[in-house]
């Protein structure tokens, strides 16, 4: 991924702004991460990834650069959300 790409799409939330978000208020807890622009209060689909932000922001010694998520990844977590949001919905 890139970083400009959205991370919460009901809010827009770039992924650089959740690293930099995480990085810069050293975080305690995942759900902190709520309080930048209100990622993952919305549908929740991003939370895996928020959980994942926060692990590698919490580190000791955190990498410059937010932690590896692929394109392809990001976009079969994406589609399986969807299916089953889609399964949810017809009951």
């Amino acid at each position: 991924m890139k970083p400009d790409d959205k991370i919460c799409y009901c809010y827009d939330v770039p992924y650089r702004k959740l690293w930099h978000f995480a990085r810069r208020h050293q975080l305690s807890r995942p759900s902190q991460l709520s309080e930048c622009l209100g990622a993952g209060t919305g549908c929740g689909w991003c939370i895996p990834f928020l959980r994942r932000i926060f692990e590698v922001a919490s580190q000791e010694n955190p990498p410059d650069a937010a932690p590896p998520i692929t394109a392809e990844e990001y976009a079969h977590a994406r589609q399986a959300y969807l299916a089953s949001a889609e399964q949810r919905n017809k009951f």
